[in-house]
């Protein structure tokens, strides 16, 4: 008997405990609206990615094949996708995206769909596979791979009937069939217009809402490449920004809602493209932006553009506009028609991957004593400071369900200097926090330097100039608890000054008499002029509207008799209304005008001509 209730007193003491601590568990924050998917998270931890262009466009120094281009001129006698992925790599980027068929219709892979592929080229004896080069240089140098197939093909005479669409599922088939697992599955809206289409030589419209059919040409992705995230301007994973420049705004939600044009189900291409950028707060679904630009300013390669390359300092501010803002850089690479990147290029992406390491190398708040308003249900182990520098996406500081404000305090025991504030939220309990403000206490006093909204995946904000403080103090807003994972603090070194623009014999345009009308500029050059090309910059305001898409251009010496002596088109210009350059060598004249025969059009119909900028080369 004196046994039994010895027994008890030992097991009583073991099952209180065991309880206390039950009780004491404190169950992690719900999720706050929509939330990333398993390959969502993969792709926003990726950050960084390029997709290449290389076509017969590239050998006809075009931005957009017409698919009129002899496969004969496709023969690049010093491809090397291993130098082209391994230069990518020491930019920092962790994939590539292939462009394995573009407008042109030139597929870069043997296809069985068209006779218009690259087995009609010289290159390798008409038995190479440029898909399955790249695949492999990614794999060497442990990079992801993605594939973009345009849907437009200005060069199959089957194009806008309902034969075309069962064409591109089996190319898509092909491509998702045989070149490894695939990290992204690139569309755009291209959705017709003019093309060569077997010798047709005409302009063919798709009904933009109905004709890919998308939602069962995307189940092939799934079921082929289920881990592959889609991007397009409407996701399904992965949303364009709404720009060719890479930049993001400063409110930029990973949620957004989609909606269609006239009330119908929305389509790349075919939808309201308002919130592209901003994304919507509480949005109906994930999706997560990728800001897209060019290192050159084109996606081609064009030898004109050799020292036009983007910057160092222009490379970060776009990061941090859109890896900083919650989505992912893609940047674009034009190998030149020997197959490699030239020199300039390999160089520009070195020096912008060097810059990257030496940014992030020293997080100075991991020297900060860190202390916190809040810990959930008192857990330090589980959700306290400690796990806002543990490099660990999504281990997290977490305050209780009641508490939606609460500050971070950062203190020194000497001040440091900084200029970057980095943040990440624990995304799969979604986007919970609206804003956060930034201070410093100076003169026995907090000072705010910033504040910025829509932190997400990861959050990086620039202060406008260096700093130094030995106190900092982060106030966080939010609707819900709050689930912050990561806190950086970082000084931004100093950027050698660099040029990113060629100096070019261009003529004083002093002495010029010019007449605009809503279709053409005509240009007085004064006397008889001898010149090798003409440039066109579109306005630079935030519309398109009135760009030249197709032109001609014609010179006169009395400005009465003209002749043409230059038609063509300035392709992509509506997404990307960068300068274009038409080369006329051995030109002479008194008079030139550059007339616009098409142009992007206005929410109201026809528009002014869209001019920002006429220059003539000697």
């Amino acid at each position: 008997m004196n046994l039994f209730k010895k027994s008890r007193l030992f097991v009583m003491p073991a099952l209180l405990v065991s309880a206390m601590a039950a009780q004491a568990q404190i169950a992690a924050p719900s999720p706050y609206g929509a939330v990333p998917s398993a390959r969502q998270l993969k792709w926003q931890e990726t950050e960084m990615y390029c997709i290449i262009h290389f076509t017969p466009t590239t050998f006809q120094n075009k931005e957009w094949g017409y698919g009129d281009a002899d496969p004969s001129i496709f023969n690049p006698t010093k491809f090397s996708a291993d130098q082209i992925v391994a230069a990518a790599k020491s930019g920092g980027f962790k994939g590539i995206v292939y462009v394995a068929k573009h407008h042109d219709g030139f597929a870069l892979w043997p296809t069985k769909t068209s006779k218009y592929n690259i087995s009609e080229s010289p290159w390798k004896d008409g038995k190479g596979d440029m898909v399955k080069e790249f695949q492999l240089a990614a794999k060497k140098e442990g990079m992801k791979f993605g594939i973009y197939c345009s849907p437009w093909d200005r060069s199959n005479t089957t194009y806008g009937t309902p034969e075309y669409v069962n064409v591109y599922r089996q190319q898509i088939t092909e491509l998702y069939s045989n070149y490894g697992d695939l990290f992204m599955s690139w569309h755009d809206g291209a959705n017709g217009g003019d093309g060569y289409y077997g010798g047709k030589n005409e302009k063919r419209k798709v009904d933009q809402s109905s004709y890919y059919d998308w939602m069962n040409t995307w189940a092939i992705t799934r079921k082929l490449q289920p881990n592959a995230s889609i991007f397009s301007d409407i996701g399904l994973d992965v949303r364009w920004v709404g720009n060719e420049k890479g930049l993001a705004p400063e409110t930029s939600w990973s949620t957004i809602t989609i909606k269609g044009n006239e009330g119908k189900a929305p389509m790349p291409g075919y939808m309201d493209d308002y919130n592209l950028g901003s994304g919507t707060r509480g949005g109906e679904k994930w999706i997560p932006f990728e800001g897209d630009v060019a290192l050159r300013p084109g996606w081609f390669y064009h030898p004109e553009q050799d020292n036009q390359l983007k910057t160092t300092a222009q490379l970060f501010n776009i990061y941090c506009n859109s890896v900083g803002r919650g989505g992912a850089l893609d940047l674009g690479l034009s190998p030149t028609t020997e197959g490699i990147l030239h020199p300039n290029d390999v160089a520009a992406l070195a020096a912008f991957g060097k810059y990257l390491k030496e940014v992030f190398a020293v997080n100075l708040a991991k020297q900060a004593s860190i202390s916190v308003s809040n810990v959930r249900g008192k857990q330090q182990k589980l959700y306290g400071a400690a796990k806002l520098t543990d490099a660990d996406r999504y281990s997290y500081w977490a305050t209780d369900d009641k508490v939606h404000q609460a500050t971070v305090n950062l203190d020194f025991k000497q001040a440091v200097r900084f200029s970057i504030l980095q943040l990440r939220e624990n995304i799969k309990l979604g986007q919970r926090i609206d804003s956060v403000e930034v201070e410093a206490f100076k003169d026995n006093a907090w000072v705010k330097l910033a504040k910025a909204t829509s932190i997400g995946a990861n959050r990086i904000i620039r202060l406008p100039k260096e700093e130094t403080a030995a106190k900092i103090r982060i106030r966080i807003f939010a609707p819900v608890s709050i689930a912050l994972s990561e806190v950086g603090l970082f000084l931004e070194p100093e950027i050698k000054t660099e040029s990113s623009t060629t100096t070019e014999n261009v003529y004083d345009k002093s002495s010029w008499k010019a007449i605009n009308d809503a279709n053409s500029i005509t240009i007085d050059l004064g006397k008889n002029t001898s010149f090798s090309a003409l440039s066109y910059l579109p306005e630079q305001d935030k519309s398109s509207a009135g760009a030249i898409q197709k032109y001609d251009l014609q010179i006169s010496e009395d400005g009465v008799s003209w002749k043409s002596i230059s038609t063509g088109e300035f392709s992509n210009i509506e997404a990307n209304p960068i300068l274009q350059r038409i080369a006329v060598p051995n030109s002479s004249a008194k008079f030139i005008k550059l007339i616009s025969r098409q142009a992007v059009p206005g929410n109201g119909g026809k528009v002014q001509l869209g001019l920002s900028q006429i220059e003539i080369y000697k």
